[in-house]
């Protein structure tokens, strides 16, 4: 901490502006240590703060208006129906089978085979599902192919073949 002086006046003056006030009146221009010194450095530094805090708030300002604008942008979008945008969904369940049966017009059963570890044995157990599916690509018997879950086509048909992987043997 620096030395606290008194001058002439009988006033408390830090050592370095008295330092700074002597090596002035070297200089042959005499001029008072500055009283207020430390008042002015702290209403720079209160500047330089309320700067910082303005700049931020001027930048956090216009990220909620970039944000504003995009979210109307999208909302306006999507109620009159652009083409050229698409409102992407959710990620929905895939299952790879292959064709039980294509009796039906336009459905397969799509039997599902899955390995599970049995809780007690601690053996993997195959077990089987069956999914009815709708299918606009003619899947044969034996094939290979990729269901997607869809919204409710039939009373037990809730899937539909997106591609057929491999085609069955003849």
């Amino acid at each position: 901490m620096p030395k606290k002086k008194t001058d002439e006046t009988g006033e408390v003056v830090d050592a370095a502006e008295n330092n700074a006030a002597e090596a002035n009146s070297e200089d042959g221009t005499e001029t008072k240590p500055k009283r207020n010194a430390r008042k002015a450095k702290d209403a720079t530094e209160d500047a330089s703060v309320v700067e910082t805090v303005l700049e931020t708030a001027a930048s956090a300002v216009e990220t909620v208006a970039s944000t504003i604008s995009e979210g109307a942008t999208k909302l306006a979008d999507a109620v009159a129906g652009s083409p050229t945008k698409t409102i992407s969904r959710g990620k929905r369940a895939e299952k790879i089978g292959v064709v039980a049966s294509d009796k039906m017009t336009k459905t397969v059963v799509v039997r599902v085979d899955r390995l599970i570890k049995h809780p007690v044995y601690r053996k993997y157990v195959r077990k089987r599902k069956k999914f009815m599916a709708h299918d606009e690509f003619g899947a044969k018997i034996g094939d290979k192919v990729r269901i997607v879950e869809t919204r409710p086509l039939s009373a037990r048909k809730r899937w539909r073949v997106v591609e057929i992987i491999q085609r069955a043997e003849l």
